[in-house]
């Protein structure tokens, strides 16, 4: 790490010790650890991730034999094929089977859920997040996202040994929360226009998010609807009254990188392969609470 990042990692594990400190996490905490590292994690008890899972749904609906020039790794495109030529209900089991069945919490994870994050923000729609967790000794207790529905409460944030885990993209065991199709996404970018009570986003995990520093882990900045979600978040709030937010990708986008960080302030990044960054974050965070 360099000295700035180590300055970063230092104020993340204050956060983190303080129990301010929202985690977003991403489909990334399941990718394979890079070759030479001393964690071993095997592909076959982690979920497909959002290429790999593209490919089996465009294999399972003959997309290339109908549209050979279709872009068989547009997750979004490919399940809206899918559902059209099957149905949602085949659409949201084949997504179960490649990212839930037979599926463990890979050890990032795991280190992740041992730490003391109040709120969890994750778009994965597996319940990998729960059960590392539960098996971390914590009680979570979870949130989803209702595409047709008027939310009717506020998740009530009480503290990180019984943390909220908001499911902004659905949960495979609501069907009808899933959003993964084109036509899903449309209807969640303009939900997050509309006032308080259709809002995807509660106010008081709004109010959270402008109050405390916010890590994201497994994702890329890169994903246009990520993008669109932190800029309607930001919205009519002066950088100067919001907290850090860090995002942990080992080859962030060069223009969302210029822009996001260099130009508009909105998001540090720290160059760092997540199965170096979040060791690091748990001995600097437990060392702190050892000294305490």
């Amino acid at each position: 790490m360099g000295t700035g990042e180590m300055s970063s990692l230092g104020v993340i594990a204050d956060a983190v010790r303080r129990r301010e400190c929202i985690l977003f996490v991403g489909a990334g905490v399941h990718a394979p650890p890079p070759q030479g590292s001393v964690y071993d994690w095997s592909r076959e008890h982690s979920p497909a991730l959002g290429a790999e899972l593209s490919a089996k749904l465009a294999s399972l609906c003959g997309l290339t034999e109908r549209y050979p020039t279709e872009d068989t790794t547009n997750l979004a495109r490919v399940a809206t094929f899918f559902e059209n030529r099957f149905s949602r209900h085949r659409l949201v089991q084949t997504i179960a089977r490649e990212v839930q069945e037979q599926r463990r919490p890979s050890p990032i994870l795991q280190m992740l859920a041992s730490l003391d994050f109040p709120l969890i923000i994750s778009t994965n729609q597996d319940g990998l997040l729960e059960e590392a967790l539960y098996k971390a000794g914590k009680q979570p207790r979870l949130a989803i996202y209702t595409p047709d529905s008027q939310r009717t409460d506020d998740p009530d944030i009480r503290g990180a040994d019984s943390p909220i885990v908001y499911k902004l993209h659905g949960d495979l065991g609501h069907p009808e929360s899933v959003v993964v199709t084109d036509e899903d996404l449309m209807k969640f970018t303009m939900r997050m226009t509309e006032g308080d009570a259709f809002n995807p986003v509660p106010v008081g995990l709004k109010y959270h998010l402008t109050k405390w520093t916010t890590l994201f882990v497994g994702y890329s900045l890169r994903d246009y609807n990520l993008r669109l979600l932190l800029t309607t978040l930001r919205w009519r709030i002066d950088s100067a009254n919001l907290p850090d937010m860090f995002s942990v990708d080992l080859n962030p986008d060069p223009l969302v990188l210029e822009v996001w960080e260099n130009k508009h302030r909105y998001v540090k990044f720290l160059a760092e392969d997540v199965w170096a960054f979040v060791p690091s974050l748990c001995e600097l965070v437990h060392a702190g609470e050892h000294s305490q």
